[in-house]
């Protein structure tokens, strides 16, 4: 439920963006490099305030931007545009010019990106209005762009002493200081979390996952989220296994301003009570959507009403020119096994990473084959690993399974994404995954990051568990339940 009467404040810095969008058809005479003919020039908010903006308008918040604005024409600019998104700013004053990002465009795509104002200003003391917004905030994100807002010894000291049950959401940039203790979740790239970590090394999803362990024991965090563009996220919170949220599958689309996108997104979730692992799942789902819609530069700003004499609009106008210890040492159902290795010695061998999963797969159903698809979007091939028909009955009882193995083993494997299925007789694949080593094995599971049986077993080659969600609503008990209700009925 949506706090009331609370404002959702983004501390950090300001920046204007411009997008200058013309045609390029031709080459320069002088030079191979495009000509971009009648550019026309948007400016938008970019750093925290692109975050502040799209929680404005996007969720629909009541928005406190706690940051440091020049007075210059380009703050100037910032200031119109924050006020036509309808973000509340508490401005502390910034020495120095406005950062600008500049980028020319021709048919929707970037060619080249200007920035000016490089060597940041100076922002000025958090003031008493910046101290009462922070402290009575439903939630506070803080939008790091590394040039000295968050760093401001009076904005930390605040940040560290609001209330305990206020979520901090914190979104990391490598020029930036640490976050404070206690966030309830900090969002870090795959880029920034290796800057942040360099002692890790590697390059997969347990090279990812150790870096944002290290992370939370370093930032005394509640939970690390680091996200992967289009893999989507990985969470760590706690001890247990990571979740992995998949992006959805999208084609085109402009990812500038995902981070702020997913950053405001998991903290206004987080403010209606959500838990780190649901604010995670719904950022990416925000994320995606707003990437493949056209990103920020498809965000458009209410328009001012006409003035007094009629004149029209006078917003922000567009101008012309100018992100084994198995359980068992049992290997069975050789013949699949030797299938599987060859397909992971073919992967291996063009370096891919080779992704794992298990389970009954008893009456498939739309929440196994999201799970399938999400299991393989995180590597190159997907081996599933599917417990025998002595396997199901230890575990689910001597009614069960409902279809063979050999009839659920010939169904997986017409699933496009799975590239091989190798049955095995223990409660636990522990044995079999012993046998492929998998680099990543993942498993549906709900969002309470719980413990995975396997993960001791990935342990010891270095590979990695992680949990992936369930497609909510969709079960084999639940279909069999309804079965039973019919035929009753």
């Amino acid at each position: 439920m949506r706090a009331r009467g609370k404002p959702f404040v983004v501390v950090g810095d300001a920046l204007l963006d411009r997008d200058l969008d013309g045609r390029a058809e031709r080459l320069a005479p002088d030079a191979p490099v495009p000509v971009v003919d009648d550019p026309t020039e948007r400016p938008r908010p970019g750093g925290a305030a692109l975050a502040a903006t799209l929680a404005s308008l996007l969720d629909g918040r009541e928005v406190v931007l706690v940051t440091a604005l020049a007075r210059d024409e380009p703050g100037a600019v910032l200031r119109e545009l924050l006020e036509l998104a309808g973000v509340a700013v508490v401005d502390l004053g910034l020495a120095g010019p406005t950062a600008e990002k500049i980028r020319i465009r021709a048919g929707g795509r970037p060619l080249l990106r200007l920035d000016r104002g490089a060597r940041p200003g100076r922002p000025g003391p958090l003031d008493d209005a910046g101290r009462r917004a922070i402290a009575g905030a439903a939630a506070v994100l803080v939008a790091d762009y590394g040039r000295g807002v968050a760093a401001e010894p009076g904005v930390r000291a605040a940040l560290a002493g609001r209330p305990a049950r206020t979520p901090l959401v914190w979104d990391p940039h490598p020029k930036g200081p640490a976050a404070v203790p206690g966030a309830r979740l900090a969002t870090p790239n795959r880029a920034e979390a290796e800057r942040f970590v360099p002692e890790v090394a590697g390059e997969g999803l347990a090279t990812v996952t150790a870096r944002a362990r290290v992370l939370a024991e370093r930032w005394a965090a509640a939970g690390v989220a680091v996200t992967l563009g289009p893999g989507g996220a990985l969470l760590v919170a706690g001890a247990g296994a990571p979740l992995v949220v998949p992006a959805p599958a999208a084609r085109g689309g402009d990812p500038c301003g995902a981070g702020d996108r997913f950053a405001a997104a998991a903290a206004g979730l987080l403010a209606d009570g959500a838990l780190p692992s649901e604010a995670v799942v719904g950022a990416v789902a925000a994320a995606s959507s707003f990437v493949a819609a056209g990103g920020a530069a498809a965000v458009r700003l209410p328009e001012r009403p006409p003035g007094p004499a009629g004149g029209g609009p006078t917003g922000p106008p567009a101008r012309g020119s100018a992100g084994s210890t198995p359980g068992g040492t049992a290997v069975p159902h050789g013949g699949a096994v030797e299938r599987a290795l060859a397909v992971i010695e073919r992967v291996r061998a063009e370096g891919g990473t080779v992704v794992a999963t298990g389970g009954c797969f008893d009456l498939l159903h739309a929440g196994h084959v999201a799970t399938l698809r999400a299991a393989r979007a995180l590597g190159d091939c997907l081996v599933v690993c599917l417990n025998s028909d002595d396997s199901v009955r230890r575990l689910k009882g001597h009614d069960r399974p409902l279809v063979p193995e050999a009839d659920r083993v010939a169904v997986l494997e017409a699933i496009g994404c799975v590239d091989a299925v190798v049955p095995f007789d223990e409660r636990t694949p522990e044995a079999v995954l012993a046998r492929l080593r998998p680099d990543v094995f993942a498993k549906g599971g709900d969002y309470a990051l719980a413990d995975l049986p396997e993960a001791a077993v990935l342990a010891t080659w270095g590979g990695q568990a992680v949990v992936l969600p369930y497609l909510e609503g969709r079960s084999t008990t639940d279909l069999m339940k309804e079965v039973v209700r019919r035929d009753s009925g």
